[in-house]
């Protein structure tokens, strides 16, 4: 398991984060690119399942945005859950307000490039942390956890105990109860 949370993204120095506060579920659909180009990223909107969560390998560069509000509309309407971009995006105002959850390394207003090369669906590096196609994605506004599938029955267990141990603690706290040794 992977986890990119904003303040320990090790390559980027905390720079990937949400760019809005919809929660983010779904299955990775990677795509490797060079810095500032968004060719394969077109195609990876197209060739991605309903329920996919496209991530980006741009290397961290900021200096030109690899998505925006257009694409980002059209794979909503395609059905796709999300975008982690480890490079920039622009339209920042009005992803904030969008439905879909977007995750990037930073913000410019200058545009791509779409020359290639790049590649889709291969492991990925995302903020220091690889991503490989098919790994289940969950992601908040304090960050992504990255889940191996084949891991995924035993982390829910442990999910569901910490869930129902906090839920007494919290009962403990109101009640004023709370047995903090």
């Amino acid at each position: 398991m992977g986890v990119l949370p904003p303040s320990q993204c090790p390559s980027n120095q905390g720079k990937i984060r949400p760019y809005n506060t919809v929660s983010l579920i779904g299955c990775a659909f990677t795509v490797k690119t060079r810095p500032g180009d968004n060719l394969l990223l077109h195609k990876a909107i197209d060739m991605a399942s309903s329920g996919d969560v496209i991530v980006v390998d741009a290397q961290g560069d900021i200096t030109n945005a690899l998505i925006r509000e257009l694409m980002i509309t059209w794979a909503q309407v395609r059905g796709i859950a999300g975008f982690i971009i480890d490079g920039a995006i622009r339209d920042a105002g009005v992803i904030k307000r969008m439905s879909i959850p977007v995750y990037a390394a930073g913000v410019t207003p200058a545009g791509p490039y779409k020359d290639g090369p790049g590649e889709i669906n291969i492991p990925v590096s995302c903020g220091g942390v690889t991503v490989r196609p098919g790994d289940i994605l969950i992601g908040d506004e304090d960050g992504v956890v990255v889940i191996n599938p084949k891991d995924a029955p035993g982390i829910l267990e442990k999910a569901r105990k910490t869930v129902t141990k906090e839920a007494g603690v919290m009962t403990d706290i109101k009640n004023g109860i709370w047995d903090r040794t």
